[in-house]
């Protein structure tokens, strides 16, 4: 792994973490989510994770592909994430993706009021500010 790895990744982004192993944890503007406005788990994250994140014991050992792909997961906070599936067959497609979502979501293109049941208002505020995203959006 090496510092090249995240080079594209938008100035708004940190990586939080970058493990042997692989697996990354992108966050957004921790220096705002930082837990005195708002809770912990309201900062924005983006993992990349070698098998799924989700996958629990006991699950189905014929499908070692989920075990074997890279996954990338975007967690508005812990029950709230983008639903789509990103799942690839190396780190490095992974990466791109997630690089790819933090510009997006960098540049008010991922609507994350809808992925929301109950409305957080001031977070939604300060994240339309954040994206540039006016309430028409």
């Amino acid at each position: 792994m090496t510092e090249t790895d995240f080079d594209a990744l938008p100035e708004s982004w940190t990586v939080w973490s970058d493990e042997d192993d692989g697996r990354a944890v992108l966050a957004y503007r921790p220096d705002v989510f930082d837990a005195t406005e708002f809770p912990p788990p309201c900062l924005p994250t983006l993992y990349v994770t070698h098998g799924k994140r989700t996958r629990r014991p006991g699950t189905n050992p014929t499908d070692r592909t989920i075990e074997d792909d890279w996954f990338v997961t975007f967690y508005l906070e812990p029950e709230v994430s983008l639903d789509e599936q990103f799942r690839f067959a190396n780190r490095s497609e992974a990466i791109d993706r997630a690089i790819n979502l933090a510009r997006r979501f960098d540049d008010g293109e991922i609507d994350y009021r809808g992925l929301y049941q109950v409305p957080r208002e001031r977070y939604f505020e300060k994240l339309d500010e954040l994206t540039g995203r006016d309430d028409d959006s």
